[in-house]
């Protein structure tokens, strides 16, 4: 079943790329004791906002719909950037993880998992509502 539906694949996107940071958070926590390890950061946001064309500048004029497939809201080339934390304290082993940040991060991150679960839960219900009403 596919769903051009635009609202539910940036949720469904964003839910995907809040596991990846939760990973990406876990991992940073499970080596704040290994020498040398820089903190890793994920940035979805400016990719979603991208994707969604938020300020209507990435998009195409086209004159036949066959050119481009333009219901898809550019959601299927999504590519987070994962790169070195450029912000993290050195400590004297060179390991940049702050241990109290990132478990700030992470409960910061489940708050807004949980409230986009809360979302796609909303919006397919909304959709199921339009469904049998149309019956």
């Amino acid at each position: 079943m596919e769903v051009n539906d635009k609202t539910l694949q940036a949720l469904a996107s964003s839910l995907n790329f809040r596991q990846m940071r939760q990973e990406i958070i876990t991992s940073n926590i499970a080596n704040a004791e290994t020498p040398g390890y820089k903190a890793k950061r994920v940035d979805f946001e400016q990719a979603l906002a991208r994707a969604l064309d938020v300020d209507g500048q990435q998009q195409l004029n086209t004159e036949d719909s066959r050119h481009f497939d333009v219901g898809s809201g550019g959601f299927g080339n999504l590519q987070p950037e994962i790169y070195d934390d450029p912000n993290g304290v050195v400590s004297e082993d060179g390991n940049t993880v702050d241990r109290d940040a990132e478990l700030a991060r992470m409960a910061e991150n489940k708050i807004l998992y949980d409230a986009t679960v809360q979302l796609i839960n909303k919006k397919l219900g909304l959709m199921k509502y339009a469904v049998g009403s149309s019956n």
